[in-house]
């Protein structure tokens, strides 16, 4: 659905809805007063997977986001709200410096909640931060991995023959060379401004199939995981606006022998990370073990459907069926790093989740399923 409608927009003239991004340089330029900044507020949309932003002005340069005020928006335009009675409120609650305005602008992610002050279904933030103030004496730490695909303002992957397929998979991953890659100036925009922002982000690197990447997030604790990458993804569509491409978080976007998109999922506790803590991560793999099929529903935003298309035992991948683990094995379920094996701690991977899942719910089962 998301490439039929992108391919109907293009019919309908995004071509030549491309801007001069020299001339904006020229209006970006301009001062603004001193005792005045802009502060966009994002949130996450009806569908659990978009994200919406608007912009207010305030006459004075906030330091943390409990200095801002409560803000609203119409929720019957993003399936949050019915028309009748469309308000529904914006709670800051992480703010950021704002990498594409510069100056003294912020940036700042927020809740939703509905008219009668209970949070909207699709804000998961919510309950994830109350699992993760019951487990802050075991100090989780994450890290997610999470992986995109570039394409065409028609829907078409980036770079890929318009008529046909790029060769088969295998030079692209971790390449370099036109031929090999494709989109590397998306790429390293998105990652200076997650480093400029403050966002957590600890690395990138092209995918296996062609056009697809990946970006990590962490080590993050609790809740911060979960808010650093939802930023990071507004951030990785601004950064496409500039390049004229689209970023899908399609967690199997080209049908075929081509590999699916996830957002592995690093994990650890205090007691995992210590001395011998190996036995707490075999612990914890076999709670995984005995919770699969609840996983499985809560590691994409349809309940598993989207990752029926990708978890299917190839590519990398366990089949969503089956629970399984081994020590450095890409087509298991949880994969045990070769050098925690050998060192007798560190951390898991959970290579379930799809790449288009709400990490705050990834996160909280996580954390519900191992440590409570």
């Amino acid at each position: 659905l998301y490439l039929l409608q992108t391919q109907q927009t293009f019919k309908m003239g995004s071509m030549n809805a491309a801007t001069n991004k020299i001339l904006l340089d020229r209006y970006m330029r301009l001062p603004i007063p001193d005792d005045k900044c802009q502060v966009m507020y994002c949130w996450i949309d009806g569908t659990g997977e978009g994200l919406r932003s608007k912009t207010r002005t305030l006459n004075f340069i906030p330091k943390t986001s409990s200095e801002l005020p409560i803000w609203n928006f119409d929720g019957s335009s993003t399936g949050q709200a019915e028309g009748s009675n469309s308000d529904v409120y914006l709670h800051p609650t992480t703010m950021y410096r704002d990498p594409f305005r510069l100056g003294n602008n912020k940036i700042v992610l927020c809740e939703t909640y509905k008219y009668n002050k209970q949070p909207t279904e699709t804000n998961r933030r919510r309950t994830c931060l109350e699992i993760m103030n019951k487990v802050k004496d075991q100090h989780p730490w994450f890290g997610m991995e999470q992986e995109y695909t570039i394409l065409d303002v028609d829907g078409h992957p980036f770079g890929w023959p318009k008529n046909g397929y790029p060769g088969p998979q295998g030079p692209y991953y971790c390449a370099v060379g036109s031929n090999n890659v494709f989109g590397r100036d998306v790429v390293e925009s998105h990652y200076r401004t997650c480093l400029y922002s403050g966002i957590q982000i600890s690395g990138t690197n092209a995918e296996v199939m062609p056009a697809q990447w990946e970006f990590q997030v962490g080590p993050c604790e609790g809740i911060s995981m979960g808010d650093d990458l939802w930023m990071a993804r507004y951030f990785l569509h601004r950064v496409a606006e500039d390049f004229n491409v689209v970023i899908t978080l399609d967690p199997k976007p080209i049908k075929g022998d081509w590999n699916g998109a996830g957002m592995h999922s690093n994990f650890s506790t205090e007691g995992m990370r210590r001395e011998g803590g190996l036995v707490e991560i075999e612990k914890a793999i076999e709670r995984l073990a005995k919770t699969h099929k609840a996983h499985i529903e809560a590691y994409d935003p349809h309940g598993g459907k989207d990752n029926e298309r990708r978890l299917t035992g190839d590519h990398e991948t366990s089949s969503m069926y089956n629970f399984s683990a081994g020590v450095a094995n890409r087509g298991a379920s949880i994969r045990i790093p070769r050098t925690c094996a050998e060192e007798k701690r560190g951390y898991l991977e959970d290579r379930r989740p799809s790449s288009n899942a709400d990490p705050y719910v990834v996160s909280e089962i996580m954390v519900r399923t191992i440590c409570l």
